[in-house]
């Protein structure tokens, strides 16, 4: 009688159990500890938006603070440019109507997709559904601007027939102001619904002090935009090549009107209905600090008042800094993208514990593959020799 198995199945026999072995030796070897560098750290610390959601006044001074300055302001907040840290609110998400002071997130939304060099011609049609008393800055029919004009229109006269012009040229009104809609939910602005992309008033369009600061950082952060809004002076084409100049109408900047104007300020923007009162969204640098201040419908004084009390929360800001906890972040609220779930192999992930566990069963299955493999080898080669018999 033979027993055993025919020789020549014993060398691939031992070439699986070699492999199996090798295919082992990894649990069993990797004891060393391992970091994965794309696993996402611990989130720092921000201040959370409840306090701003409360009504009235919020600031949090350390001892001998200064006071806060009177304020008649419906609604305002005083928050610095690099760390989104608010210094002192009021009632920071007031929904308000928040008139040309919205043009702020339209040139968020815009101006990365218009290159300024882009010439244009407008047609009638652009420029056919301007609200009665729109702020115009002289578009008109049949001539040609380049981009780059339009924006100095919007920025500086706060033109609604450049706003119009050029949301046309980047998708159409409505679509503009559903991006515009989009570009405010994706920086944390949630007060803001938008329904006339120029800020023109329009039942159910707000926005809130809140939302207009987060607008303004964020403007800083736009090459294009910074220079806009920094822009007082600037020429605008008119008819048969000839060109006119244009004013900025941010008082604060200019000092136009008797306004004196603020010592270090970058801009922002202002801005005027009947239905929102005045509101200003402005940013001013001192000492390589940068405020950002949002001042939303004073109740008092007249027409300047919205810049004496902007001027006031700046200078006490920069009195106040470093001797006031924040009351908030202007990115309590933004998206954050969720880290992607990744296949890591279980060797790369496993806690000291379960690599020795590992390493334990890694010996067993090897021991037994290897112990298979050898009685697979002796009855191999008793096979041989009983048929050589």
């Amino acid at each position: 009688m033979t027993i055993g198995f025919r020789s020549r199945a014993v060398v691939p026999t031992c070439v699986l159990c070699v492999a199996g072995l090798l295919a082992l030796a990894p649990a069993g070897t990797a004891a060393h500890p391992g970091t994965d560098p794309d696993a996402p750290g611990p989130r720092p610390a921000t201040p959370q938006p409840a306090l701003l959601y409360r009504l009235g006044t919020q600031v949090r001074p350390h001892p001998r603070t200064p006071g806060l300055p009177p304020v008649s302001a419906l609604s305002w907040v005083v928050a610095d440019a690099r760390t989104g840290e608010v210094l002192a609110a009021h009632d920071a998400h007031r929904k308000l109507p928040p008139a040309s002071t919205l043009k702020t997130l339209f040139a968020l939304t815009v101006l990365p997709v218009l290159p300024g060099g882009v010439r244009h011609t407008v047609d009638a049609e652009e420029l056919s559904d301007l609200g009665p008393g729109s702020s115009l800055v002289g578009v008109a029919e049949g001539r040609t601007y380049r981009v780059t004009d339009l924006w100095n229109g919007v920025f500086l006269n706060s033109g609604n027939d450049a706003v119009h012009v050029l949301a046309r040229l980047s998708g159409g009104w409505r679509a503009t102001a559903q991006r515009m809609q989009a570009k405010a939910r994706a920086l944390g602005a949630r007060d803001t619904h938008v329904l006339s992309p120029d800020g023109y008033d329009t039942p159910g369009q707000v926005s809130s002090a809140y939302d207009l600061a987060v607008f303004g950082r964020a403007g800083l952060h736009h090459r294009d935009f910074a220079r806009y809004c920094a822009t007082a002076v600037a020429e605008f084409p008119g008819g048969g090549g000839w060109s006119y100049d244009i004013h900025n109408t941010n008082r604060l900047l200019t000092g136009a009107d008797g306004v004196e104007p603020y010592p270090g300020l970058i801009g922002i923007k202002n801005g005027y209905t009947s239905n929102a009162g005045h509101t200003l969204v402005a940013a001013a640098r001192r000492s390589g600090r940068t405020l950002v201040v949002t001042v939303m419908n004073p109740q008092e004084g007249g027409r300047h008042t919205v810049y004496e009390e902007a001027r006031s929360l700046l200078d006490w800001g920069f009195d106040a800094a470093g001797r006031v906890d924040p009351v908030g972040s202007l990115d309590a609220l933004r998206a954050r993208p969720r880290p992607a779930p990744e296949a890591v192999p279980v060797v790369a992930t496993a806690t000291p514990d379960t690599r020795s566990a590992w390493a334990a069963k890694g010996g067993i299955a090897g021991a037994a593959v290897l112990g298979a493999g050898v009685v697979t080898l002796v009855l191999g080669l008793v096979g041989i020799r009983l048929r050589r018999r």
